[in-house]
Parts: C-alpha cells; sequence; structure tokens
C-alpha cells in the first residue's frame, strides 16, 4: 500500500514540476526550486512511514479501503479488458488449414478411386505346425 501512495505522490510531484506553456507564474509568488521540492517530498513521505504507528485505526481503515479500490479497479479493468476484445476480435475466424465451422479440414477430394484401395500384399505362408513351440 505504502508503494502506491508513493508513487502517486512522485507522480504528482513530477506533474507540479512539469514546465506548462498555459501557465504564467505570479510575480509576487515564492519561488521554489527542484531541490526543496525534493526535500519537502521526502519529509512527506517520512511523515507518512510513521501514519500507521500514531493512528493505527485510521491505518487500518486505509488498508481496507485501498483493497477494496483495487478489487474495484481489477474487476473494471477486466471488464474493460472484455469489451475490447469483443469489439476487436473477428466475428468468424478461420484457420490456416481451411478448417470449416465445425473445425474439421475442408476435403479437397484430389484422390482417385484406385489410390484409396489398398496396396497389394502376398498371402502369408502357412504355419508349420511342427515348429509351434
Amino acid at each position: 500500500m505504502f508503494f502506491v501512495l508513493r508513487v502517486a505522490f512522485w507522480l504528482s510531484i513530477v506533474l507540479v514540476l512539469l514546465p506548462s506553456k498555459d501557465y504564467q507564474p505570479r510575480t509576487q509568488a515564492p519561488q521554489i526550486g527542484a531541490a526543496d521540492a525534493v526535500n519537502a517530498a521526502t519529509a512527506a513521505v517520512s511523515d507518512l512511514s510513521g501514519f500507521c504507528d500514531r493512528q493505527p485505526e485510521a491505518c487500518k481503515v486505509g488498508g481496507q479501503a485501498a483493497v477494496a479500490f483495487g478489487q474495484r479497479a481489477q474487476a473494471g479493468a477486466r471488464y474493460l479488458i472484455d469489451l475490447l476484445q469483443d469489439q476487436i476480435a473477428p466475428t468468424q475466424t478461420g484457420s490456416i488449414n481451411g478448417a470449416n465451422a465445425t473445425g474439421t479440414p475442408k476435403s479437397q477430394h484430389t484422390l482417385k478411386p484406385a489410390d484409396l484401395e489398398p496396396e497389394w500384399r502376398a498371402p502369408l505362408p502357412p504355419k508349420d505346425p511342427r515348429k509351434a513351440a
């Protein structure tokens, strides 16, 4: 859970520090450098790491909320994947070897009746009753 919180925090710091062409800073606003922001972020993360020691009940409820949020996110992702697969998947699938809808390959009917007859074999020699042991 702390990993998710840390990633969200650092991602928000990165987004805040990215320049924007529409943003015009005020002249009287204090200028904060990147080093100051990193120091503040580090202090905030170290303060958050001791939060569960100070407020165990809030940490327990927060953990349960994070688990519920994760389960809902997984369910939403599954729904989205199923929806996309239904939209992207072709309605009829084919096969490389030309199988039909039942999955059996199509017959090309290239054999002649003579090709379907078994090969000739010589008859087996009669069994010698004297060698039967």
